[in-house]
């Protein structure tokens, strides 16, 4: 055989094993994608993604898109050859295993946490929109969880309404824990409650919940510094003045609740907040309105450009890595506040984008 022909072939025959073992060899990383992109104001799966009874609504046109990143899932297994092809391409991103599915949690654990998440941030949009617009709400603190085989379990119920610990008022859920801390374990701690059953009859009928009863509870020491605990988390529960449906299935996670927020507001107010305009974005949002950072902006602003968004609202903390590659034609502004983010959306709609606080790289 001529030595080129043999060269050529040993090559082949080189090139062809090192790509078998590329397709064999697994890696422990994971791969991220752009999600769906979803518009606040308009219907998803045949349905209002925003559902408003009970208070005048106004008409809304435009978009306020709420973006999405698509994972792999826990037990995909990437290879060699597919990790290359990830971090070479421009529209995905590849990620060590851990990152998305931290401590070993399974498919099933990340699913319910992320539901979980997204139940909250539906919670906190409201909260923070009728906040924006002066419409009270009223909140209380409530029992969210009582761990198994805790001192609380059969005493204490999630949905307990907490009116006062050891006698003293309780306006937040920081208090219940700076009341049962503040004991010796071992210690009784008096909770006095609205049972949950009587809190939920109660806000059905639109009523302040009553007839509170008195629940002792001995603490024990926390396993990881031996601090008094009675084995709750404290929350907060809101009754609204009226009915506020979100409508969006198959999505997880915190980062859809500022463009939730911003909906709920356009829909509650008579002017026009985007003018017409093709607005995304993304971020969390708390109940004091503030807007916080989330995980894969890059994808965000590949998702929603691709879908014809013209503006992005960023959160601060995200700007410096979306402006790192910004897709063309759009433009990223960025929000630190439910404010901010009225004010940007006002400027735009009025065509005044030369003084919208945009990211930069920096």
């Amino acid at each position: 055989m001529p030595r080129r022909t043999a060269t050529m072939l040993t090559s082949t025959l080189l090139l062809i094993a090192l790509l078998c073992a590329g397709l064999l060899i697994k890696v422990p990383y994971s791969e991220m994608t752009p999600g769906p992109t979803v518009n606040t104001l308009g219907d998803h799966g045949g349905e209002p993604v925003l559902q408003i009874s009970g208070r005048k609504t106004y008409p809304t046109s435009g978009h306020l898109n709420m973006t999405t990143v698509r994972v792999t899932s826990a037990e995909y297994n990437m290879n060699v050859v597919q990790a290359m092809v990830g971090w070479l391409g421009h529209d995905n991103i590849v990620v060590p295993h851990d990152t998305l599915y931290p401590d070993g949690k399974t498919e099933e654990e990340s699913t319910q946490e992320n539901a979980e998440e997204f139940s909250q941030s539906q919670e906190s949009a409201k909260v923070a929109a009728l906040q924006e617009l002066d419409i009270p709400v009223q909140t209380r603190v409530v029992v969210a969880s009582v761990v198994k085989d805790s001192p609380s379990q059969g005493r204490l119920h999630a949905g307990d309404v907490i009116k006062s610990v050891d006698g003293r008022k309780i306006g937040k859920p920081q208090d219940v824990v700076k009341a049962v801390t503040g004991h010796k374990p071992g210690e009784r701690v008096k909770f006095t409650v609205i049972p949950a059953k009587e809190a939920a009859a109660a806000e059905k009928a639109g009523k302040e919940p009553t007839g509170s009863k008195d629940v002792s509870v001995t603490t024990e020491a926390a396993e990881d510094d031996g601090r008094a605990v009675v084995g709750i988390q404290a929350g907060t529960d809101h009754t609204f003045p009226f009915d506020i449906d979100i409508k969006l299935a198959d999505v997880g996670g915190p980062s859809a609740g500022l463009m939730f927020a911003l909906g709920i507001v356009d829909k509650l107010t008579p002017k026009d907040l985007t003018g017409g305009k093709f607005v995304a974005g993304t971020g969390t949002i708390d109940e004091a309105g503030k807007v916080g950072p989330i995980g894969g902006i890059s994808m965000k602003t590949v998702g929603a450009r691709k879908k014809g968004a013209q503006y992005f609202l960023t959160p601060e903390d995200n700007c410096a890595t979306a402006a790192k590659d910004t897709p063309d034609g759009l433009t990223l502004v960025k929000v630190k506040t439910i404010d901010d983010a009225r004010d940007s959306l006002e400027d735009i709609a009025a065509g005044r984008t030369g003084d919208l606080p945009r990211c930069s790289a920096s």
